[in-house]
């Protein structure tokens, strides 16, 4: 008798996961723990581990295709099991009948036929197919990826009402059923320059990044801010004492422990801002755990520091550090990335000086921290002088917060970035 493996958990708020690629075939036998999938959700790629010892049965989901958390993904049959099943009596010729009826009917079973993944609503939805009018290859007559893709393939967009094998031979005989329209090919395909072109297929972290990025601005109506902060006596007292740092501590004193300090502190006095949209309810979170947005050649990931207001800047050091070891490596784990309240987005690490990040659902808000420049600046005395300056950029979900407190809230982070300095700032 075959067990069923369902899609895990995979984190916080995380609904659903995507099979990147299947790491065992029917009639494979794995170990207890052994691992059997990669999966990819919005927040991280992880491998799936195998709840029991046996053999594969069947892999019910295809590699990209999207299930939600507890939708069977394949079935095993467990170790110890079909001895047991050897041990029963003999069917009487009666429960021999009944059992090759029920196996009939599994085998016509279409109970599975209208639970669509998002991935196919979305692809229906894009290419207005009818879903009443597929007929799914999957377990139970689920209609996958794969077989929109096919339809999409062949041009043939079954309508309301239009099976989709009379829609294909109708196709074959040259009949008055009109193809997808040409002028919509001729927009998907890449623009003509005369040039080369590179085809680059798309990676299941870059996937997962487009969905959560789209449904964040689909779901969040984001608005902007930016203030402008002198940091000026905050980059003399880390240039004086960042060598001395690096020989007792191990580890360089860069620039984003002490803005991250600054938003601790400010997400402390302005709660407010540490919360997120749970549709019927704000949830106003009492932990600050600070998600920091950490960027690869082609990935983004965004681990987290747990309990960032217990932290010392050395701390946030540390911690820092550690995380980023991780993203290098690809050791980062499914606890590193969960929790966060509040997203703190280095695009100063590469040159940037002013950008809109979209905020990292279903958090509230995000704050990028860009570039340290030079500027001539004009004082309160009217002179001028030149100074460090730099732009702190943040989005805000509106649903959740407004200009007013979040004005207070860069306002208070502008005031302590402006007044580090080495008399009052204490690295331990």
């Amino acid at each position: 008798m075959a067990t069923k493996i369902t899609m895990p958990q995979l984190g916080e708020s995380v609904t659903e996961g995507t099979i990147s690629k299947w790491l065992v075939q029917p009639g494979d036998h794995v170990n207890k723990y052994d691992p059997i999938a990669e999966v990819m959700t919005d927040k991280v790629n992880a491998e799936v581990p195998s709840s029991y010892t046996g053999t594969i049965s069947e892999l019910v989901a295809d590699e990209d295709e999207t299930i939600e958390v507890g939708g069977v993904i394949c079935t095993i049959s467990v170790e110890g099991e079909e001895s047991q099943e050897g041990q029963e009596e003999e069917p009487t010729p009666e429960a021999s009948s009944a059992k090759s009826e029920i196996k009939t009917e599994v085998s016509e079973d279409t109970s599975n036929k209208k639970r669509y993944s998002p991935a196919v609503l979305r692809l229906a939805q894009e290419h207005s197919i009818d879903l009443e009018q597929v007929s799914g290859s999957g377990k139970g007559g689920r209609i996958t990826r794969k077989d929109l893709q096919a339809i999409i393939e062949s041009g043939s967009i079954p309508s309301k009402g239009e099976p989709v094998k009379q829609a294909q031979s109708e196709e074959k005989t040259k009949s008055s059923v009109p193809k997808a329209p040409e002028p919509k090919k001729a927009q998907e395909a890449p623009p003509s320059s005369g040039g080369r072109v590179e085809e680059i297929p798309v990676s299941g972290v870059r996937k997962a990044i487009a969905q959560n990025m789209v449904k964040s601005k689909h779901e969040a109506p984001h608005a902007w801010m930016m203030v402008e902060v002198d940091v000026t006596n905050l980059v003399n007292f880390r240039n004086k004492v960042k060598n001395q740092f690096a020989d007792q501590e191990g580890m360089k004193l860069t620039f984003l422990p002490f803005f991250v300090k600054a938003v601790v502190d400010g997400l402390k006095r302005y709660p407010q801002i540490n919360s997120s949209w749970q549709g019927d309810k704000i949830l106003r979170h009492k932990d600050i755990h600070i998600s920091l947005a950490v960027a690869t050649e082609d990935s983004l990931f965004v681990p987290v520091i747990k309990h960032a207001d217990e932290q010392s800047i050395k701390g946030l050091v540390r911690q820092i550090d550690t995380l980023a070891t991780k993203v290098r490596s690809g050791s980062l784990s499914q606890a590193d990335m969960q929790g966060g309240t509040f997203t703190v987005n280095n695009t100063g690490s590469f040159g940037s000086i002013m950008s809109q990040p979209i905020i990292n659902h279903p958090q509230a808000a995000i704050l990028s921290v860009e570039s340290i420049v030079k500027k001539p600046v004009v004082l309160e005395n009217d002179a001028i002088a030149i100074r460090h300056m730099v732009n702190l950029c943040m989005s805000l979900d509106h649903r959740v917060l407004d200009g007013l407190i979040c004005g207070k809230f860069m306002a208070d982070v502008k005031q302590t970035l402006e007044t580090m300095n080495e008399e009052n700032t204490n690295l331990y």
